[in-house]
């Protein structure tokens, strides 16, 4: 059984839609980023490169999965699950628009600390401490889902989970020693990814 994208032209039409829409949205936050390189020198640690590295991996492994392993296809609400992918993508992609937006100049792709930067725990930052990879989270989610394969959506809900996870140990350790105890308290009150979940 083909995935919708794949075999029904309105569904591949909005489909190929959101994922341009995320893939220009994150083209759009490399330039901001690039924009906004000053202050100490990136602690990334290499954790950039598994991010993408894995994010690839998965997103590729799921249109192949989904394309080769008609086995693994979700066969019963297909449209419903399909129309909640679309959903999932379409408000990832929002909350981590909103989460760049919020962070404004403060905001890079690699792991940095500015002059003058202080915490911020407005926007989705009230909720949780990476709401823009939550947003990630949720747009590889619901781009499994839109696939309607049960192989796609565990490689692209897990594989690029595990990269942001590494990620997320990077940034915490560089946002601890640099900003010391007001992001210790602001980590103590609120979840990484998800409230009530981690």
């Amino acid at each position: 059984m083909a995935p919708l994208p794949f075999s029904e032209p309105g569904a591949r039409i909005a489909f190929d839609i959101l994922l341009g829409v995320w893939v220009l949205g994150e083209l759009w936050i490399r330039v901001r980023s690039h924009l906004n390189r000053r202050g100490s020198r990136p602690v990334d640690q290499g954790s950039m490169l598994v991010v993408i590295a894995l994010a690839a991996a998965g997103v590729g492994g799921a249109f192949v999965l989904a394309g080769n392993v008609p086995g693994a296809a979700i066969a019963h609400g297909r449209w419903a699950l399909f129309v909640v992918g679309l959903v999932l993508m379409g408000g990832g992609i929002a909350i981590r628009q909103w989460a760049v937006a919020v962070l404004g100049r403060f905001f890079t792709i690699d792991v940095r600390v500015q002059p003058g930067q202080a915490v911020v725990d407005s926007g989705p930052y009230r909720w949780v401490r990476h709401p823009s990879y939550t947003g990630l989270i949720m747009t590889f989610v619901g781009i499994g889902l839109a696939l309607g394969n049960w192989a796609a959506l565990a490689v692209v809900a897990v594989v690029p989970t595990a990269g942001l996870l590494v990620r997320i140990r990077v940034e915490e350790r560089a946002l601890l020693e640099s900003l010391g105890e007001p992001y210790r308290r602001f980590a103590a009150s609120r979840p990484h990814l998800f409230p009530g979940v981690w």
